[in-house]
């Protein structure tokens, strides 16, 4: 079963119509919906697509979007031979992020098989195992470097699928304390020591510092790719 679309097909239509008749901006829009940083450009985004494709491509889907091997190269392809940028062939094609487009063609260069779409089925079944503070560590730092796939890395380290998606968000939260087997359990604001309460705010922007780090290596590597 496909995940449940955060916004509705309405909503990125109505987003749609108010961005390309000039009614209200890309940021004014973001900021309505609650969307945070970089919500704009994904405004922009889904503006693209649906000036191309029409309203039928937010339609919910009943399963997750897939893409073959031969699909997958065929839009590098026509990347690599001048045929369109990024965002051209993200909006040609209905692909919901340029993030999926930039992996393909990183991988394609890297010489990396692009494989046909693995829905990995069995991390969803998988059982809990016990883990190391070091190994959580490990685990989630692929995970946020590989763009938060939860799928893959759930797949790779031999855990469940929720165990990976507790582990992030944890430590998107809490830092590495976020990390250790507390069974769920921690302190209350008002039950810190100030230096406590001084640790945890370094440790909060020092997650902000690093969150930003990854977008800002993401877009380089986009804007790089784009000069190829």
């Amino acid at each position: 079963m496909g995940r449940k679309a955060k916004y509705s097909a309405e909503q990125k239509v109505q987003a749609c119509e108010d961005y390309l008749s000039g009614k209200k901006t890309a940021i004014q829009i973001a900021r309505e919906l609650g969307m945070g940083n970089y919500g704009d450009d994904k405004i922009r985004d889904w503006a693209r697509i649906y000036r191309i494709n029409g309203s039928e491509i937010f339609d919910d889907k009943p399963h997750n979007r897939s893409y073959s091997k031969e699909f997958k190269e065929k839009v590098v392809k026509e990347y690599q031979a001048g045929q369109g940028s990024q965002r051209d062939l993200q909006a040609k094609y209905g692909i919901p992020s340029m993030r999926t487009i930039i992996r393909w063609i990183s991988m394609y260069n890297s010489h990396i098989e692009i494989k046909d779409y693995n829905p990995k089925p069995e991390v969803y079944m998988a059982k809990p195992r016990t883990t190391t503070l070091e190994e959580r560590k490990e685990i989630v730092q692929y995970c946020l470097e590989h763009d938060r796939d939860i799928k893959t890395t759930a797949s790779l380290y031999k855990c469940s699928y929720q165990q990976v998606r507790s582990w992030v968000l944890k430590y998107e939260e809490n830092g590495e304390d976020g990390l250790l087997d507390r069974r769920g359990k921690r302190k209350n604001e008002d039950e810190l020591t100030e230096l406590e309460k001084a640790q945890r705010k370094i440790a909060q922007l020092e997650r902000e510092k690093e969150e930003f780090r990854r977008k800002y290596e993401l877009l380089k590597k986009a804007e790089k790719l784009e000069r190829w």
